[in-house]
Formats: structure tokens, C-alpha cells, sequence
């Protein structure tokens, strides 16, 4: 079974619907409770919905104490959570704001996958995998987005640090860095982002549906298998090539 972190929308609710019609029995998570009860109802197979805020540890020690309840397992995390903040420069943006992107993207990432490993080492037969969304602005930035950017370039060396880890216990950790999905969050590419350059452009944009039979890919491989990181983005984004 699965836990989707982030699952109410975008990339989340998508990859939430490929597993459950691959077979996979879902927990989607988020905070927003009427999104995860439709993806619930559009799922193929038994999916629970759980509200929880993934940056407060009692509220992810929760979720997996839930999961585990229903379910007994945990075979698979996927760590989607995110948040952004306002492509403001740095100097004008809030340390709440700074403070709230860290909380949701890295702490709550680690979380997650802190509680995943308890339960992956404790159950019989033990193991399981984790996938960390990197965003390839674990790669690259765009301008103004400081917080976002450091959270996910530090979603790499957690990826790198778990992936080392659970090696002695059957855990398998991998990264997706995902470009330009087409999301409610990235709606705004269609009508032009600001570039390094100073310009705004129009930015194309990729059928959410194919990052999902990414992570399925990621998802269904042996467990002597690993994606250590996978990049899957539109085709012609200005990622190759920023700065």
C-alpha cells in the first residue's frame, strides 16, 4: 500500500489514481479535507483520505499510526508535499515565509520518511520505498525563489542520506524531479513566468498523467532496483539553459 503526501491536487491526485488503478491501495494526504475525499472517490481500489499537516510531527505520527490501523503496512511513501513562496527578492520576503517553505518541504519530507522507516523495519516482511519530489529546481532556480530552491536542493542529500540508509534494512529511496506538470500551481506558465533574464515568457507545459506513470514506474520495480533520480519535465521548458 501507499501513502501520497500532497495527493488533494496536481501531480499528487495524479499519482494517487495511477497507483490505485496499478492495484495499489492509497492513503492521499493533505490538509485541504474535500480535495482528498474526490480523489478518494475517483479511486479504482480502497484509498483513505487523511488531513494532516506534514510539518508537524504529531500530525505525521498520526497518519502512519492510521495507515498502519487500516491497512498494516507501508510499502510505499511518495513525498509530495510542497509549497512556494511569492517571487518577490529576498530582502522583501517574511522569514515566516521562509520559515513555513522549510517547515512543509524538508521538515515535513523528513518526517515522513522517518516515520516510513520505523514502520518499514517493523513490519514482516520488512522493507519498502520511498520517492522524494526534488522539482528540478533541486537543479536549477528560478529567480526570486530562494526558500523553494534550498528545500529542494537539500531533498537531494536527504534522498542520497536515506538511500545510503535503508540499504541494511530493504528500503529503497529515489528522487523525481519533476518540471512544468500541468497543476492549478502552475497554471500562471501559460500566461508567462519570469526568466533570468528579466524577460516574461510563456513556458509549455506537460500532461500531469505522465508524471504519474513516472512515479508507477518508480514504484513497481524490484526491490534490488532503484531510480536514484529521475528528471521528467515538458519538452522546450527553459531548464537547460537557465542563467
Amino acid at each position: 500500500m501507499a501513502i501520497i503526501t500532497g495527493g488533494g491536487t496536481g501531480v499528487g491526485k495524479a499519482c494517487a489514481l495511477a497507483l490505485s488503478e496499478a492495484g495499489w491501495k492509497v492513503v492521499i494526504c493533505g490538509r485541504r479535507r474535500e480535495l482528498l475525499d474526490e480523489v478518494v472517490d475517483l479511486c479504482a481500489d480502497e484509498a483513505l483520505a487523511v488531513t494532516a499537516d506534514v510539518s508537524e510531527p504529531d500530525q505525521v505520527d498520526a497518519l502512519f499510526a492510521g495507515t498502519t490501523d487500516r491497512f498494516g503496512r507501508v510499502d510505499l511513501l511518495f513525498n509530495n508535499a510542497g509549497i512556494g513562496t511569492r517571487p518577490v527578492p529576498v530582502d522583501e520576503l517574511a522569514v515566516a515565509d521562509w520559515m513555513a517553505t522549510v517547515g512543509v518541504n524538508l521538515t515535513g519530507s523528513w518526517l515522513c520518511a522517518r516515520a516510513a522507516f520505523a514502520q518499514m523495519k517493523r513490519q514482516r516482511p520488512s522493507g519498502g520505498r520511498i520517492i522524494n519530489n526534488g522539482s528540478v529546481s533541486a537543479q536549477t532556480p528560478r529567480p526570486h525563489s530562494s526558500p523553494y530552491t534550498a528545500t529542494k536542493h537539500a531533498i537531494t542529500g536527504l534522498t542520497k542520506a536515506l538511500s545510503l540508509d535503508g540499504r541494511e534494512h530493504g528500503i529503497t529511496v529515489g528522487q523525481i524531479d519533476i518540471g512544468n506538470a500541468e497543476s492549478p500551481l502552475t497554471a500562471a506558465m501559460a500566461t508567462g513566468v519570469p526568466q533570468s533574464d528579466g524577460s516574461i515568457r510563456v513556458e509549455p507545459l506537460m500532461d500531469v498523467d505522465d508524471v504519474a506513470g513516472a512515479v508507477l514506474y518508480m514504484a513497481e520495480l524490484p526491490a534490488d532496483t532503484n531510480v536514484l533520480t529521475m528528471t521528467v519535465m515538458a519538452n522546450g521548458m527553459p531548464l537547460v539553459g537557465r542563467g
